[in-house]
């Protein structure tokens, strides 16, 4: 891991004071500490950094593809739930005949999960062939900036635009001038309930909810625990995978063949100073009566540092409802017990795909919905996971833009 020179002065001060002051005053600057190490080791590098190699190929993608009729104005949980699901797997598309030029706008790249679909966007956008730009805004609280980045990016007519949005609701309309512009418009991971997306890319979210509350359900079981007591932390309220993931922990905790008690839902940006701050709000209103805290990808590691200094480690277990790179490490440490796995680089992988068939006019018949299917990793299975499908490389370095170099 390579550290900017010039923190190395902080981080080694830093470093000795936590050594002697107690967790009640350090508490903030360990969040800093956090911060800063994740801003020196996961920025994203300017265009002309060296870009990870692309994958001369994948597997294909096992997936659900929902066609219609489906549920006006719904989210990707009532298509599949309304329309004819048909499942398969997504193949890699052929090479573009043409560069076409593909805008990307992400809710922010403040987690490895928005690096991971990044290495997802570019290597294929190489291996094809096209142009893409990904646009970040600053996080779930920078609707206005995201919807200013899809005014720009149609001012700049783009052949295609892919979203992820901030809002299950506020992007629609934006979504909406896009189409009646001639611009056709992908979603990829978040959800949302416009009717004027071309395909939406995504995963069940209430599905994400219930693999992860269920391989909770399953732990509890087998170290003989008859209730439970669980706390999320699942990300921003009005984003659609959060209410996704909410839903789907709700319904497998009513379903549960023991009890299990949700004694709190905690929202907020997956920026990692603030769900520190609201992890330790949380041990700080529930402490020892807590045996899980379950955690969107920004939110369980955020966890991790107030539950070891409240000794509490030996009690509380961290589940993950989504797996990046930095998750899968702390499963492998027995830091974090398990994850749901939405495979964010599959996602991004079948969303240009489809993207750039689309536009060769290859898909004869689309559907309204393409579900890529969920995995789920913990100690038992992590020696054998395919990681490949779901996080980006080790080392990798996201960039936000790639161009095929011109053939004279």
């Amino acid at each position: 891991m390579k550290i900017s020179e010039e923190l190395l002065p902080f981080l080694k001060l830093e470093t000795e004071k936590m050594e002697t002051i107690s967790f009640a005053k350090v508490f903030p600057r360990q969040i800093i500490l956090c911060t800063l190490l994740l801003s020196a080791t996961s920025a994203p590098a300017s265009a002309d950094t060296t870009v990870a190699p692309a994958d001369d190929k994948f597997d294909p993608i096992p997936v659900h593809s929902i066609y219609p009729p489906v549920k006006r104005q719904g989210s990707a949980d009532q298509a599949l739930a309304s329309g004819h699901v048909v499942n398969g797997h997504y193949a890699m598309a052929e090479p573009a005949g043409k560069p076409w030029r593909i805008a990307f706008l992400f809710p922010h790249m403040k987690d490895p999960y928005w690096v991971g679909c990044s290495y997802g966007v570019i290597s294929e956008a190489e291996r094809l062939g096209v142009a893409v730009d990904i646009f970040p805004a600053d996080g779930y609280s920078d609707l206005i900036g995201q919807l200013r980045k899809m005014d720009e990016a149609i001012a700049a007519k783009y052949d295609a635009i892919v979203i992820s949005p901030i809002s299950q609701t506020a992007n629609n309309s934006s979504i909406a001038n896009a189409r009646a512009l001639g611009i056709p418009v992908f979603e990829l991971a978040n959800d949302s309930t416009s009717d004027d997306l071309t395909i939406k890319v995504t995963t069940s979210l209430i599905g994400m909810g219930i693999e992860a509350t269920q391989w909770i359900i399953r732990d509890a079981q087998q170290r003989g625990l008859k209730s439970i007591n669980i706390a999320l932390l699942p990300g921003p309220s009005d984003a659609g995978w959060v209410k996704g993931e909410v839903e789907g922990t709700l319904d497998a905790a009513h379903k549960s063949a023991i009890k299990v008690n949700i004694v709190d839902i905690k929202y907020g940006d997956s920026d990692r100073i603030e769900q520190s701050q609201l992890a330790a709000q949380l041990l700080a209103e529930h402490g020892k009566q807590l045996d899980y805290v379950l955690g969107c990808t920004g939110c369980a590691p955020a966890a991790i540092l107030p539950i070891k200094e409240t000794g509490l480690s030996g009690k509380i277990r961290i589940v993950s409802y989504d797996l990046t790179h930095e998750i899968a490490d702390f499963i492998r440490k027995g830091e974090i017990f398990a994850s749901a796995d939405t495979k964010g680089v599959s996602q991004a992988r079948v969303t240009l795909n489809a993207a750039v068939n689309f536009l060769e006019g290859r898909t004869k018949k689309l559907p309204h919905t393409i579900l890529v299917k969920l995995g789920l990793v913990d100690q038992n299975n992590y020696a054998t996971y395919p990681f490949d499908t779901s996080i980006a490389p080790e080392g990798y370095t996201p960039v936000l833009s790639y161009a095929p170099r011109e053939v004279n």
